[in-house]
């Protein structure tokens, strides 16, 4: 048995699991690992790995379901006799890719583009390219383009009530980055503890856990995390959703939200207030920022752009507190900018012309007609199989499922009718057999049938 060595990248937002099965898959498909060699046991290869049993079995689950490897009860896993192994020679014969043929794993899914106008985004790229173009001959800015910065900090305070100056605010690209720079900074403050939601976001935990940071699991009820569980007597961060809270939907009320700037206050701490997906909210207005209420500088605010512009722009932002500003001043020249400098201008532009604002009341409109289709189908064809729930935000549904089989397999059965439906335990430390379906990629005179067919494949 080849030993099995695979760097994860946990600043990708592809969960690990896909990690660790395209890594497998490769390694069958190009040779490096032969018909009928045993793979290692789960607990043995999560080990070698220091990833949990979960993401593993859901790897080999997949690899399972698509026959790359074979099950053997009380034995164990084997890679599968699979005809038209590609060699190294035939897979470089080819000098150029045929961009009109162009696909790749995850782009089996159905997509709706009315979700946004890509030619308004044309025309203000354009302008960049045209107009100012002796500004991309230069690297951008490690903290974010000027430009870009000032328009968050004008919609921010205008939307989500969130108080900052341009140079309060970073550009990164994804929230895991932003998270990096923040624990960089916190340990130049003399912070090691975080206190994460229970459930919570994996991947940001995960940014926490490979800084060092100490960390203590609060649980979340229904108003939100549970404030008198948090750290007292040191210095420490917790890292929060109080408007749209993954994968629960708890919305944290006002006078929770001044009990938990109180405890920061008291404990000479900090709150990571993650606001994602929180402009769409489809139930009554937006939720009001908490870093709005924070008048002791004890919140940074974190957001993005990912789901309200389109997935690939991978473009997000933080508000910092005046005193992290000033370690961030002094740490940011080791560190490049790494969101494209020609895509913040764009976004500049975009939202000066008013164009972001409009595409989100635009998004609103659509993705609650879409929510609640989906929660008509899923009640019409699904009654007593599938459990939605409903949290009348964001662009996707937390879904339980009355199955023998695993989430793998139901996500793996999904994809292949074009629906992008994950295990939950893939983005949450919660042990959960739940599944996230994703409404917002199908368009609306599809969704009803799309998961008619998906429940009658699931239920066969």
């Amino acid at each position: 048995m080849k030993p099995i060595t695979l760097q994860f990248n946990h600043n990708s937002p592809t969960p690990l699991y896909i990690q660790l099965y395209r890594y497998l898959k490769d390694e069958i498909n190009c040779g490096n690992m032969n018909a009928g060699e045993k793979l290692p046991s789960l607990r043995r290869l999560s080990r070698d790995l220091s990833i949990s049993i979960t993401t593993t079995e859901l790897a080999y689950n997949q690899l399972l379901v698509e026959g790359y490897v074979t099950s053997k009860p009380q034995s164990g896993y084997y890679v599968a006799s699979i005809a038209g192994h590609f060699s190294d020679e035939k897979a470089h014969t080819n000098i150029s890719y045929d961009f009109t043929t162009y696909t790749f794993e995850d782009s089996a899914y159905k997509y709706d583009l009315s979700c946004f106008d890509f030619n308004k985004w044309k025309k203000c790229m354009s302008r960049v390219l045209n107009e100012y173009s002796h500004l991309l001959l230069f690297e951008s800015d490690p903290q974010g383009e000027a430009a870009l910065r000032f328009e968050v900090s004008k919609y921010v305070y205008t939307s989500r009530g969130v108080i900052a100056a341009p140079d309060q605010i970073v550009i990164g690209a994804g929230t895991q980055q932003l998270t990096s720079h923040l624990c960089r900074i916190m340990r130049k403050m003399n912070i090691g503890h975080v206190a994460t939601e229970d459930p919570g976001y994996l991947p940001v935990q995960n940014i926490f856990r490979d800084h060092g940071m100490s960390i203590t699991k609060i649980p979340v009820v229904s108003d939100g995390i549970m404030i008198e569980k948090l750290p007292t007597n040191i210095p420490a961060a917790v890292y929060v959703s109080p408007s749209n809270q993954f994968p629960t939907g708890s919305v944290m009320p006002i006078g929770k939200r001044y009990r938990l700037l109180e405890w920061a206050d008291e404990n000479d701490s900090f709150i990571l207030e993650d606001d994602y997906d929180s402009e769409l909210r489809y139930f009554g207005k937006p939720v009001p920022a908490l870093q709005g209420l924070d008048k002791n500088a004890r919140v940074v605010y974190l957001g993005s752009f990912s789901s309200t512009l389109f997935p690939a722009i991978k473009i997000s932002y933080m508000v910092l507190p005046k005193e992290m500003v000033e370690i961030f001043d002094a740490i940011k020249s080791d560190y490049t900018q790494t969101c494209s400098k020609t895509e913040q201008l764009t976004l500049a532009l975009f939202m000066e012309d008013g164009l972001y604002y409009t595409n989100i009341k635009k998004l609103r409109n659509l993705y609650s007609q879409k929510l609640q289709t989906a929660l008509a189908a899923f009640s019409k064809y699904g009654k007593g199989f599938t459990t939605p729930t409903n949290t009348n935000s964001g662009i996707n549904i937390i879904l339980k499922v009355r199955t023998r089989k695993d989430p793998g397999q139901l996500s793996a059965m999904a994809k292949t009718i074009g629906l992008n439906v994950l295990p939950a335990a893939s983005l949450t430390d919660q042990d959960t057999a739940a599944l996230i379906f994703y409404y917002n990629q199908i368009p609306l005179d599809e969704l009803e049938s799309s998961i008619e067919e998906m429940i009658r494949l699931w239920s066969a």
